[in-house]
């Protein structure tokens, strides 16, 4: 048996090009020295310290807008109070490098040490900001340039900065993942307006502000970026409180011994890897995954209950009477109410329901008809799906259904290889 060929990943790549650029510039810095020190300390600090205010653990890393916008106004950085800056491209990557490391030291004692993709995505983005301003710079091509021509140059530059990191997160989310790229590069660029916004905003400012009355420009608009991140804080906590209402919400079918242990999870789960896989915006994924943590709730209602809360066998009148006691349920809760559309019409003929519908009926039966047993397990449970996928479940779901489970099957199976 020949041996299949492996194919370096995409993220190993990304980051070998940012290993590459980060030992050039170190190199570079200190074969030259550190040009401009007191400015270099000050920007370094400022990473340091936007590294530190991020809060991270038990899996959860929160972004550093603080760090993102001092290293972005350091590369953008040509005056310093009146005077020309010194420093290059090759000495930013270095300072903003040193301090991102520096920085996420205390994250390493908690186990949230500096991840790859972050650290890889900022040397690589302001690689490239520092390489397409200073040469520009140092030529005069910003001060041969009016008002406007110059605010209309740094906002092209400030433009494709924002979609660089768009491209790099979304590549190495795919590359992880495997999930579809044109989906992920959507979710990051209609992310840009908002944080991202905000931190190239920031981070010009800085420049430009410091360029006029020096360093003293750094802590005057670290302020409202801080403000920004507290309140960003504030959503996602409100948003993790909000969903764990949610799933306490869908485990009241578990306790009440309606449905399996850990049923609505499973579904939850997979329904959003399918969910991913079809293409479905974050916003619809959050509906999809709260919409399936409480798709069996109407059995709550029910006087007898279903044997193992299995609905997908049960005669379809009877099916869509319990979607639509579901659905009811949910509105009483003030959930979303396209989480109670898609509980209600989960058991309607698949042409007529909605994508995250048709996605949350596959899946329940799926992990029904696994739960069930018998010789194939989840191969003979997707082989059914797929004999009843003309009639009863939507063949295209079916189909994301099978690429997320070979994915996984697919990456186990590396996993095991790189084990041995």
């Amino acid at each position: 048996m020949r041996p299949r060929a492996r194919t370096v990943p995409l993220h190993t790549v990304v980051h070998l090009c940012a290993v590459v650029l980060a030992a050039g510039s170190l190199g570079t810095t200190l074969y030259h020295g550190v040009e401009d020190r007191s400015t270099a300390l000050a920007f370094g600090t400022l990473v340091a310290v936007g590294e530190l205010t991020r809060r991270g653990g038990r899996g959860i890393r929160e972004p550093a807008p603080l760090a993102a916008a001092g290293s972005l106004a350091y590369a953008l950085l040509g005056e310093v109070a009146g005077r020309p800056a010194e420093h290059g491209a090759a000495q930013v990557v270095t300072v903003v490098l040193a301090a991102s490391l520096l920085g996420s030291v205390p994250h390493v004692g908690r186990g949230d040490g500096p991840a790859l993709d972050p650290v890889t995505r900022r040397v690589l983005t302001v690689g490239f900001v520092a390489v397409c301003f200073h040469p520009l710079h140092a030529r005069g091509a910003f001060e041969a340039l009016s008002g406007p021509g110059h605010a209309l140059l740094l906002l092209v530059l400030l433009t494709l900065t924002a979609l660089c990191d768009a491209v790099l997160a979304a590549a190495l989310a795919h590359s992880r993942t495997g999930w579809p790229f044109p989906p992920l590069l959507r979710d990051e660029l209609r992310a840009v307006p908002g944080i991202g916004a905000a931190v190239v905003a920031t981070g010009a400012v800085m420049a430009l502000g410091a360029a006029v009355v020096g360093l003293w420009a750094l802590p005057v608009f670290s302020v409202p970026l801080l403000l920004a991140q507290l309140s960003h804080r504030r959503y996602t906590a409100v948003r993790a409180t909000y969903r764990q209402t949610i799933a306490s919400l869908a485990r009241a079918t578990e306790i009440a011994g309606y449905t399996p242990h850990g049923h609505s999870r499973r579904v939850a789960a997979l329904s959003q890897a399918v969910g991913r896989d079809l293409g479905l915006t974050e916003p619809e994924l959050t509906v999809l995954e709260y919409a399936a943590l409480m798709h069996d709730i109407g059995q709550l209602s029910l006087v007898d209950p279903v044997p193992e809360g299995a609905t997908a066998g049960l005669p379809p009148a009877e099916q869509r009477r319990i979607a639509l006691l579901g659905g009811a349920v949910v509105r009483q809760t003030g959930v979303d109410t396209r989480v109670a559309v898609i509980v209600e019409r989960q058991a309607d003929p698949h042409a007529e329901q909605p994508l995250a519908a048709r996605i949350v009926r596959v899946v329940n039966a799926y992990d029904e008809k696994c739960r069930e047993g018998g010789p194939g397990g989840p191969l003979t449970a997707l082989e059914e799906l797929r004999l009843g996928a003309a009639g009863e479940y939507a063949p295209e779901v079916v189909e994301a259904l099978a690429r997320v489970l070979s994915r996984d099957t697919e990456r186990t199976r590396e996993q095991v290889d790189r084990s041995w």
